[in-house]
């Protein structure tokens, strides 16, 4: 390994045979000599490791750059020349509703059109509906009873649903501060009826969960399958996940298990 250093002194030098013999003059040029041996030594001791870690793959010393305090001893007059960072077109991804605001102008005064200023608002609300739905009896006396909307599953709407589920997975949301939202807003919930909306009815997601995991399996050079523990209708199980890079599916099973590891796709 060539020696980065540019000191040109030898490593291997015996000391003298009486140190008492020398002059002062003679002890600080030696003392000058051995600390700049000692600070080349050093800096050889740190390009060596630093080699050494790069050829292990190893992460060197960090790169620390300059805290920019430097840069506050500049003049106010050359910042205040840099233009500013304009912030970007407003661009809403809903629906934009217009609303004509008027002014009271003095007589005489010319009408010039509109000036657009945008202004985007979040509303949360409780919106009960009562449906009442019609009731037919035909000839042969059989009920006929209009059915309610698509996507109506119990009392709740399809748009509550969907919150939950967003809030309690995506939201990282506990049930009972879940519970708490909802109710602050005017909505009539227990904790038992949020739980409900979190675990019933999705049969579509478990299909959509197999239909992945059946591409995954076709299309995939290589899976990983891990299981960990879970409750799962009021007993002890395990939940599996099987998966990679591109997709990972998880299942809830019964009893106790182990099937962990990479498994080549067939």
């Amino acid at each position: 390994m060539p020696r980065l250093g540019r000191l040109g002194f030898k490593l291997c030098v015996s000391p003298p045979d009486n140190l008492d013999g020398l002059s002062s003059a003679q002890l600080r040029e030696l003392v000058v000599s051995l600390l700049a041996k000692v600070t080349g030594l050093e800096r050889t001791v740190t390009e060596q490791r630093e080699e050494i870690a790069r050829l292990k793959g190893l992460k060197g010393r960090p790169d620390i750059k300059p805290s920019g305090m430097e840069k506050a001893t500049e003049s106010a007059k050359a910042g205040s020349q840099e233009r500013r960072r304009r912030r970007g077109k407003v661009r809403p991804r809903v629906n934009v509703e217009d609303r004509v605001l008027k002014v009271a102008a003095p007589a005489g005064s010319r009408f010039k059109g509109y000036e657009t200023y945008l202004v985007q608002e979040l509303v949360v609300s409780v919106h009960a509906i009562r449906y009442r739905r019609e009731r037919w009896v035909t000839p042969d006396g059989q009920s006929i009873i209009a059915p309610l909307p698509e996507g109506t599953q119990g009392h709740f709407g399809p748009d509550l649903r969907r919150f939950v589920l967003m809030q309690y997975h995506q939201g990282q949301s506990t049930l009972p501060r879940l519970t708490a939202l909802l109710q602050s807003v005017g909505l009539s919930i227990s904790k038992r009826e949020v739980e409900r909306l979190l675990i019933e009815k999705h049969d579509d997601f478990l299909a959509e969960a197999r239909d992945v995991l059946r591409a995954g399996l076709q299309t995939s050079p290589w899976i990983s399958v891990d299981d960990t523990g879970a409750r799962h209708k009021v007993t002890n199980g395990f939940c599996t996940q099987i998966g990679n890079d591109r997709f990972t599916p998880a299942f809830a099973g019964a009893g106790s298990g182990s099937a962990h590891g990479h498994r080549r796709a067939g």
